[in-house]
């Protein structure tokens, strides 16, 4: 069982230290994917942050909205 001090240690082999130019290097670039990959890297992407299945994702509540006409 760890102790009350080392309980909250920072994991120093999780990350490097990278200069901004290495980073931009490492970090992906989406300009020559196409526009079917990136929606589902979109798609991805809010799965995790809504904490959903992909492949059984969430129903819209359409009594949140409310349908009129425009008079004009």
């Amino acid at each position: 069982m760890p102790d009350e001090k080392n309980k909250y240690r920072l994991d120093r082999t999780a990350f490097k230290i990278m200069t901004v130019e290495e980073a931009d290097k490492e970090m992906r670039d989406y300009r020559d994917t196409s526009y079917k990959e990136r929606l589902e890297v979109a798609l991805y992407l809010t799965s995790i942050a809504y904490k959903f299945d992909m492949s059984n994702p969430p129903r819209i509540d359409r009594s949140a909205f409310q349908i009129s006409k425009l008079n004009g």
